[in-house]
């Protein structure tokens, strides 16, 4: 994905095919820090403890379309290779939440792009 608007839409849609109703997407530039954090969370069916821990495996996906997921596996390695982390909590019947904080100014952050025309 060339952009971060775009990981934030495949995280999205995500959410919706969870069964989500409410998807909340936080983007919070602290510049004093150096950090842009982006957190998208909602109230879909969630993961065991298990599918967390795979979900940002790229070999591993919970469809049956496609053999791989590289989604949260690609968002987590650009949010790492800024030197920044990346979070990913999910309880079965409650929703999940993908925190992942980037280095603001360094090179290697992908650009924001479009993310109004992308989400609509």
């Amino acid at each position: 994905m060339k952009d971060l608007s775009s990981h934030i839409l495949d995280i999205v849609q995500n959410s919706i095919r969870a069964k989500a109703r409410l998807i909340r997407i936080e983007i919070e530039e602290r510049a004093d820090s150096d950090e842009l954090e982006i957190t998208i969370s909602d109230d879909g069916k969630g993961m065991t403890k298990e599918e967390a821990e795979r979900a940002t495996d790229p070999f591993y996906t919970s469809r049956t379309t496609r053999k791989v997921g590289l989604g949260l596996s690609l968002f987590k390695q650009n949010a790492e290779m800024t030197g920044g982390s990346f979070c990913l909590e999910s309880k079965p019947g409650k929703g999940t939440k993908v925190v992942a904080i980037f280095g603001l100014r360094n090179i290697d952050r992908p650009a924001m792009g479009d993310l109004s025309g992308t989400l609509l």
